[in-house]
């Protein structure tokens, strides 16, 4: 029996909440701080209603860069000055019932998103396995371990650049705590079953499938020795990074500056025509392609978008996927065995009964045309799961 998911998809007139205000990435002008900025945002942290509508709202982050002296401040800016436009609903074919018509979590920048592409679930083998794609994560481009969770004989441990949770962290101070401490950030979950057999990735082998042709991600540094040194196989480090991670999942890494370093998973497509088609059904939309350094795609550093690609997302704001045509049209695509979702969390439509306590159970499947898995996740259930596995933090972390 096939029943119907419905996503009712709520578009916003608002300005980019996340903006790169510079022509250098090593000298960006701090923002424009005022008492009517700060006091905004303090109100939506502090859970005001009326604090949505009318007012730009800021925070500075500063960080060192690796490669050169100068710090660099990347501004995340976002309007909250939203106007509902309009009201699209597609269907898609699943075998479960799956609704979303309420806005994702409580960031201000979410307002206009039913649903959140919150990152990429890879398998890994054995306790080696698992350990190398950690390190690899940690040491090649810095990612925190913030979230860690047994069930039965699966561990899953979550990376990230900061908290993942879907509103104002309580320690978050406009104008004082850098992006990393702001929430809303992507993950790379990297999961563990004692009990599985199947060797999805052969360490230092080509990426076992093609239809994930990398996940990309903007950072400050990154550290081409510890990614071999943790058992990443680098295929390409001219200008950028290219490595297929010790879990089978290929990563290009760009020195930028984005909101979030996780930007989008790249998929190859027989027919990006279709393909697309596909994630419209889920409420993705086109949107424009983002870069991570200021000269988008002009030098050397960071590639243009490719050609006859399409680069879409749920909301502006989210993390999203870029869809690739395939180098050789005809040609079958192989899936990736290490790549079990690309995860979708949603807010479920009002009436909709959601066991918290489900877990995976409560996770819907489908599969794209490309054979990529797609879980989708209630924003209860994730949220149930994000507040109970946190690792306690270094003070200065």
């Amino acid at each position: 029996m096939q029943i119907s998911l419905t996503l009712l998809l709520t578009s916003f007139v608002s300005s980019n909440a996340f903006q790169l205000i510079s022509s250098r990435i090593d000298v960006i002008p701090r923002p424009n701080i005022n008492e009517s900025n700060l006091s905004s945002l303090q109100a939506v942290k502090d859970g005001s209603t009326d604090a949505h509508l009318g007012r730009e709202l800021h925070s500075v982050q500063e960080t060192n860069v690796e490669f050169g002296q100068q710090s660099r401040r990347s501004l995340f800016s976002n309007s909250a000055n939203a106007l509902m436009a309009t009201v699209a609903m597609n269907a898609l074919s699943l075998s479960t019932p799956i609704t979303a018509s309420a806005t994702v979590g409580a960031l201000p920048e979410y307002l206009d998103a039913k649903s959140v592409l919150q990152g990429i679930t890879v398998d890994v083998a054995d306790k080696s396995q698992q350990a190398d794609m950690i390190a690899f994560l940690e040491d090649g481009f810095s990612m925190k371990k913030l979230h860690q969770r047994k069930v039965g004989s699966v561990t899953e441990t979550w990376m990230s650049f900061g908290p993942q949770q879907f509103s104002i962290p309580d320690d978050w101070e406009p104008a004082v705590s850098s992006f990393d401490k702001y929430g809303g950030h992507a993950s790379v979950r990297v999961r563990y079953d004692s009990l599985a057999t199947d060797a999805y990735y052969v360490k230092g082998n080509d990426a076992p499938g093609d239809n994930i042709a990398y996940l990309q991600m903007g950072v400050p540094a990154y550290r081409i020795s510890q990614m071999v040194k943790d058992g990443g196989n680098v295929y390409n480090g001219y200008g950028m990074v290219e490595v297929v991670s010790p879990s089978g999942l290929p990563i290009r890494g760009i020195v930028g500056i984005s909101p979030d370093p996780m930007m989008f998973v790249a998929l190859n497509c027989q027919k990006v025509k279709e393909t697309k088609k596909f994630y419209e059904q889920l409420g993705f939309t086109e949107q424009e392609y983002p870069f991570c350094r200021p000269n988008k795609g002009l030098g050397q550093f960071e590639p243009p978008q490719p050609k006859n690609s399409v680069y879409m997302a749920p909301s502006k704001n989210s993390m999203g996927v870029l869809l690739l045509q395939a180098k050789k049209i005809g040609k079958k695509i192989k899936p990736n065995p290490a790549v079990r979702s690309l995860n979708i969390v949603y807010q479920p439509s009002e009436g909709t009964t959601v066991d918290i306590d489900s877990g995976d159970s409560g996770v819907s499947r489908v599969t794209d045309p490309g054979s990529v898995p797609i879980a989708f996740e209630p924003i209860d259930v994730f949220e149930k799961a994000e507040s109970s596995s946190r690792i306690a933090q270094p003070l200065d972390n």
